[in-house]
C-alpha cells in the first residue's frame, strides 16, 4: 500500500531538488570553459601584443636600476633604488589594467578596498584557480596597497625581460619539490624555507604587499577530489608557507587581506581573458588581524603552534569557501 505525500512534504521534496539542480548549475556554470569564437582572436592577439610592448617599454626603463642594484646591493642603497623600480611595476601594472579593463564586457564586482593604505605592510591571501587570478588582484590592489610580491618557480627567472625585471624587484624564486624528494632529503623544506625568511628579510626594507596562494597550485575539481578536500570551492591550504611568512614578518604587517576571487562563468585560461571573454569577476578582500603569537613562533619546531595554526587557517578556509558558495548562488539566481 502506498501513501500519498502531503502538500507540505511535496513541497519541500520539490524545494531541495530545486537546491540540488541549482547547486549543479552553479558548479557547472563555475567549471564551464568555451572556446573564444573565431571573431574574438583579433582582439586576443592585440592584447598580447600590447602587453608585449607594454612590458618591454617599462623594463627598458626598470633595467638601467637593475644593474645599479646589483654593483650596489648594500642596504642603503636599495632603500633608494627599490622606490623607483617598485613605481615602474606600478605603472606597468596601471597600463595592462587599463587596457583589459577596456575590453572586458563585464563590469567587475570588487568590494572590501576601502581604507587600505599604499604606506602599510600587507600580507595578502587568495584562493587559486587561473592565472588570470594574478592580473585581477594587480587590478583590483594596485594603488591601494603597495606593489604585491609573490613566490615564483625557480625556471621563471629564465623567462626573457620579464625574469631580470622579478630578480630586480625582489620577487623570491623557489624550488618546487615532489613529495618523494622531501621524503629523501627533509632538508630541501627548511631550504624553502631559508628562501622565503630571506626574501621576507628584504620585504621588511619598505611598504610591500607579500602576496600568497596558499593552496600552492591551481584548483580544479580532479585536484580536489584527489586530495579529498573538505571544501567544495578550495584545495588543501599549505600552512608553511604562510607561517614563515608571518613569523619573519608579523610584526610588519598591518593585516591580512584575505581575498576571494569568484568566475561565476567559470575560471578563465589567458586566452579568454586576453580575448576580453572572462565573464563577471567578483573580488572581495577583508582584513583580517594577525594574532600576535603567530609572529614569534616557529612553525618548524613547535608542534602546539602548528596544530592551532592550521585550525587558525582551516577556519578562515572554511568561511572562504561559504562565501564563495553565497556569491555563486547569487549569481545563479539572478
Amino acid at each position: 500500500m502506498t501513501s500519498t505525500p502531503s502538500p507540505a512534504n511535496a513541497g519541500s521534496a520539490i524545494a531541495a531538488g530545486q537546491a540540488v539542480q541549482n547547486g549543479d548549475k552553479a558548479r557547472h556554470v563555475r567549471q564551464r570553459k568555451s572556446r573564444p569564437p573565431l571573431h574574438t582572436w583579433p582582439l586576443g592577439a592585440a592584447s598580447l601584443l600590447v602587453l608585449a610592448l607594454n612590458t618591454l617599454f617599462w623594463c627598458l626603463l626598470l633595467f638601467p636600476l637593475a644593474l645599479l642594484k646589483l654593483v650596489l646591493p648594500m642596504p642603503g642603497a636599495c632603500r633608494r633604488i627599490d622606490p623607483i623600480l617598485n613605481g615602474i611595476a606600478r605603472a606597468w601594472i596601471t597600463c595592462n589594467g587599463a587596457w583589459f579593463g577596456t575590453i572586458q564586457r563585464h563590469a567587475w564586482d570588487i568590494d572590501g578596498i576601502a581604507g587600505l593604505k599604499r604606506s602599510d605592510w600587507y600580507l595578502v591571501n587568495c584562493n587559486h584557480q587561473s592565472w588570470v587570478d594574478i592580473f585581477v588582484l594587480q587590478r583590483a590592489l594596485n594603488g591601494r596597497v603597495p606593489l604585491l610580491k609573490f613566490f615564483l618557480k625557480q625556471q621563471l627567472l629564465y623567462v626573457p625581460f620579464i625574469g631580470l625585471a622579478w630578480w630586480a624587484l625582489d620577487f623570491p624564486f623557489m624550488k618546487r619539490h615532489t613529495r618523494a624528494q622531501l621524503r629523501r632529503k627533509p632538508d630541501l623544506r627548511r631550504d624553502d624555507q631559508d628562501t622565503a625568511r630571506r626574501a621576507c628579510e628584504k620585504f621588511s626594507l619598505s611598504p610591500t604587499s607579500v602576496m600568497v596562494f596558499t593552496e600552492g597550485t591551481r584548483f580544479t575539481e580532479t585536484k580536489r577530489a584527489a586530495q579529498a578536500s573538505p571544501y567544495r570551492h578550495l584545495l588543501k591550504p599549505r600552512a608553511g608557507g604562510l607561517a614563515v611568512t608571518i613569523n619573519t614578518m608579523g610584526s610588519r604587517f598591518r593585516a591580512l587581506l584575505d581575498s576571494t576571487i569568484v568566475y561565476p562563468q567559470g575560471a578563465p585560461s589567458f586566452w579568454q581573458f586576453a580575448c576580453g571573454r572572462t565573464g563577471p569577476v567578483i573580488v572581495r578582500v577583508r582584513q583580517v588581524p594577525i594574532p600576535p603569537v603567530f609572529c614569534t613562533a616557529d612553525y618548524g619546531t613547535d608542534a602546539a603552534f602548528r596544530r592551532n595554526f592550521h585550525r587558525w587557517l582551516a577556519g578562515h578556509w572554511q568561511e572562504k569557501d561559504e562565501e564563495i558558495d553565497g556569491l555563486l548562488a547569487r549569481t545563479t539566481d539572478r
